[in-house]
């Protein structure tokens, strides 16, 4: 059996397909055949054996007056259509009608129908010359004999020998029906699966992932289809993607790699026939020292928005010790700038390095755009991080756009930065099950908002560790 199922493992689905249906199409035509011809077989011998019984029943009599009378069975009991009568004593003696031709076998069971207590003996049995009977023995009460009457079969056994034959025919025709109407129904109901076979192949082979139509397909397989489907819209979006963060990535990059090749061509030709004056070189050190901190920063947050879920270094914080932790980070880089902070208790469960540097990105975009000696206010209440400047704002038709990769607003085009900061903010809450948006603050700036899932009480830590798991 192993060797079978193993055979036809290696054979492709719509074979498979057809020689189970021709299988079981087999088994039940052969099974249902086999039932009405062992039915038939069944009816006629049993309408024999009735038959040889009434005839039994109806000459007991006249043959107890004849074996009383003459010790023989007269010719009135011989019977049309082949019917063998005889009679049997306890010592085997059989007694035939007269001109009989036909000559029972005798069996030592037909005995037992003799005597004072014979009982019925149903049997099958043959003459002499070897043709087919059902055999019943009754007792006959006045004389102790048996007497045997049988009935031939051929008849019956001939319209069996015709069933056999037609059955066979039938199971033949089934079997061919089922062969071809097997490989038409799995050609047909594997047109889907087909299909789908084909297009992953053409994906696989030409590198095209764009969604294909999968004709006529139900149920699972059409499951199967629409999630095919919905896999190669994302393969596509994520090339997509991917194109263009190379692509943008390479725009960013060439600008800092172009000074630095600038100013360090610069320094080695001073090497070789000094220019430079001490504080010119030291300039030129200080703009390469700036760019190389630039080309850092960039790869960083290149690496933090191409990285996958980092939900495994995910443990409680107490989300107002980030945001003071990345407000110590950005106040000496802002020392014309004051920090207003009113933070309510809330803790999440996050990654703390993550947080606090998509924080410092939400802090630099406002001190970048906050004129000197302005405010910078930070307010954490509920599950809410607001960040508001006193900026120009953002325009509304920018709105949609300030957290997607490299974006730079017509003013911020004027102004050092890669445009990442914010994707980095985003791509972070996102991480951690968040949203972000933008608007605008009360004083006509920009108010960037973080929402965050998390409790306000330490108390509920656990409730939010158990609907994070």
């Amino acid at each position: 059996m192993d060797g079978v199922w193993s055979t036809l493992r290696r054979n492709p689905l719509q074979r498979r397909v057809t020689v189970l249906t021709v299988a079981l199409v087999a088994l039940a035509v052969v099974a249902s055949n086999l039932a009405g011809y062992v039915a038939l077989r069944v009816t006629l011998l049993n309408a024999s054996e009735s038959v040889a019984l009434r005839v039994a029943a109806d000459l007991v009599e006249p043959a107890a007056r004849s074996l009383t009378t003459t010790d023989q069975l007269s010719l009135q009991l011989r019977q049309a259509g082949g019917v063998v009568v005889e009679a049997v004593d306890a010592q085997g003696r059989v007694v035939r009608v007269p001109g009989e031709t036909a000559t029972l076998v005798l069996a030592p069971r037909d005995l037992a129908a003799t005597g004072p207590d014979g009982v019925t003996v149903r049997r099958s049995g043959v003459d002499t010359a070897g043709r087919p009977y059902v055999v019943v023995v009754v007792p006959v009460p006045t004389t102790g004999d048996g007497l045997v009457v049988a009935r031939p079969l051929a008849t019956a056994l001939q319209v069996l020998s015709a069933a056999r034959v037609i059955s066979g025919l039938v199971v033949l025709a089934s079997l061919l029906a089922a062969t071809v109407a097997g490989s038409l129904v799995a050609r047909s109901a594997l047109r889907p699966v087909r299909e789908l076979t084909g297009a992953v192949q053409r994906a696989a082979d030409t590198r095209d992932f764009q969604s294909v139509p999968v004709r006529e397909a139900r149920g699972e397989v059409a499951v199967l289809a629409a999630s095919f489907n919905q896999l190669l819209r994302s393969i596509t979006t994520m090339r997509e993607r991917q194109s263009r963060l190379v692509a943008d990535a390479g725009q960013e990059l060439r600008a800092p790699l172009a000074s630095l090749t600038e100013n360090v061509d610069l320094l080695t030709r001073d090497l070789g026939s000094p220019c430079l004056t001490p504080e010119a070189r030291a300039a030129v050190l200080g703009e390469v020292r700036a760019r190389l901190q630039e080309l850092t920063r960039l790869v960083g947050d290149l690496v933090h928005l191409t990285r996958g879920d980092g939900a495994e270094a995910f443990v409680p914080l107490d989300l107002r010790v980030v945001v003071r932790a990345a407000v110590d980070r950005v106040r000496p880089k802002a020392p014309h700038h004051a920090f207003d902070l009113r933070l309510h208790e809330l803790h999440v469960i996050g990654d703390a390095d993550a947080l606090e540097r998509a924080v410092v990105h939400l802090l630099d975009n406002a001190v970048t755009w906050s004129p000197a000696g302005s405010t910078v206010r930070v307010r954490l209440d509920g599950n809410r991080l607001r960040v508001a400047d006193s900026g120009p704002g953002i325009a509304e038709a920018e709105l949609p756009y300030v957290f997607d990769r490299f974006f730079r607003g017509r003013a911020a085009r004027r102004r050092p930065g890669s445009g990442l900061g914010l994707s980095v903010v985003a791509k972070t809450v996102e991480d951690h099950g968040g949203s972000v948006r933008a608007g605008r603050s009360d004083d006509g700036g920009a108010e960037l908002t973080v929402q965050l899932p998390g409790v306000t009480r330490v108390e509920a830590l656990p409730r939010l560790l158990t609907s994070a798991t």
